[in-house]
């Protein structure tokens, strides 16, 4: 089995910074695309950023230049860094991974999400 773990929310005031992480553990080969998302209340679940095992990104366009998405391959961990957080960034963010539990088996696996508030 495996498990990700997101780390990192909390409140924060308009303009500040926080640093997500997610570690995916258990029976883990690899990971390929590593993602995060987010939920407000009373909102549909959006993708905040991507990154490839090679490490190319994508935003969602109103993070862009604000958040910046990176991975580390031998800690099996994504990260994203958020900085001049607007109260607009509230929101439940949770990882998304595709783990490879061999060379040939790969399932798509979600964190329990980690709570960002921004206040202003």
């Amino acid at each position: 089995q495996v498990q990700l773990v997101e780390t990192g929310g909390g409140l924060v005031q308009a303009g500040g910074s926080l640093r997500l992480s997610c570690v995916a553990s258990g029976d883990v080969f690899g990971v390929n695309e590593m993602e995060w998302y987010r939920q407000a209340p009373g909102k549909q679940r959006e993708r905040v950023a991507t990154i490839e095992r090679g490490g190319n990104t994508n935003y969602l366009r109103s993070v862009e230049g604000r958040f910046i998405i990176s991975r580390d391959n031998a800690k099996n961990t994504v990260y994203l860094q958020m900085n001049s957080l607007k109260t607009e960034d509230t929101a439940v963010y949770y990882c998304r991974a595709d783990v490879l539990h061999s060379a040939n088996y790969e399932y798509e696996y979600w964190g329990q999400g980690t709570q960002v508030t921004v206040s202003s």
